[in-house]
C-alpha cells in the first residue's frame, strides 16, 4: 500500500529534465524562495495548517538554511519524491518530525505533525482519533525501549512493521502525484 501507490507512474528522464527546464525558467536566479514552492505544491496562503506543513517540507529541502532551494536541493528533493526508496522516504520524515534536530523525537514533536495531518485530512474525511491518541498509539507501537523518545531506528522499524504507522509516519505530500499531473502542462 502507501509507498508503492504514490509511485505507481514512474517518470522519465525526459520528463525530470522539463522539470529542471522549468526550474531555470521560474528561477533564472537559481534560488526557489518558499512563496514559489507553496504555487507549486498548490499550497493557498488561507490555510495555515497546509502552510505549516509545506514551509516544514520546504525548510527540510533547504539543506544550506538560506531560505532558497538551489537548483542542486531542488534536483535533490525531486529524486526523492520522485524516486526515492521508502528507507530514503522515512529518514526524510524523520528529519520533519524531528524539529530540534538532536535524533530523538519526543511526544511534542510528534504531535506537532500529527496536528497538521489531522487538520488536512479532517477536511477530506471524519477522523477515528484525536491527535494526542494518534501520538500516544504511535509512542505505544514504536518506543521499542519505552523511554518517551523514537529513535531513527525505532521509526525506521515501526514503521515497516505497521501498516497504519507507515502511512502516518512517511509524509506521503503526493509531490509525484502533483509532478505527473502537471508534466503535460509544462511549456
Amino acid at each position: 500500500m502507501g509507498q508503492e501507490e504514490s509511485h505507481t507512474e514512474e517518470m522519465d528522464l525526459a520528463q525530470i529534465q522539463e522539470l529542471c527546464i522549468l526550474y531555470m525558467k521560474e528561477c533564472p536566479s537559481g534560488a526557489l524562495h518558499l512563496h514559489e514552492f507553496k504555487r507549486i505544491f498548490g499550497v493557498q496562503s488561507t490555510s495555515e495548517e497546509e502552510t505549516l506543513y509545506i514551509e516544514t517540507i520546504f525548510h527540510s529541502f533547504d539543506t544550506n538554511r538560506d531560505n532558497t532551494l538551489s537548483f542542486v536541493e531542488y534536483v535533490a528533493a525531486l529524486h526523492l519524491v520522485l524516486r526515492g526508496n521508502l528507507e530514503d522516504r522515512l529518514r526524510w520524515s524523520f528529519k520533519i518530525y524531528d524539529k530540534d534536530g538532536d535524533g530523538k523525537l519526543d511526544r511534542q514533536e510528534v504531535k506537532r505533525i500529527v496536528r497538521i495531518i489531522c487538520k488536512i485530512k479532517s477536511r477530506k474525511k471524519s477522523l477515528d482519533m484525536t491527535p494526542n491518541e494518534i501520538c500516544d498509539r504511535v509512542f505505544e507501537l514504536v518506543d521499542q525501549n519505552h523511554d518517551g523518545q523514537i529513535s531513527l531506528t525505532e521509526f525506521m522499524e515501526g514503521a515497516q512493521k505497521d501498516e497504519w504507522v507507515m502511512d502516518l509516519l512517511k509524509l506521503d505530500v503526493n509531490a509525484s502525484g502533483w509532478v505527473m499531473q502537471n508534466c503535460g502542462k509544462l511549456p
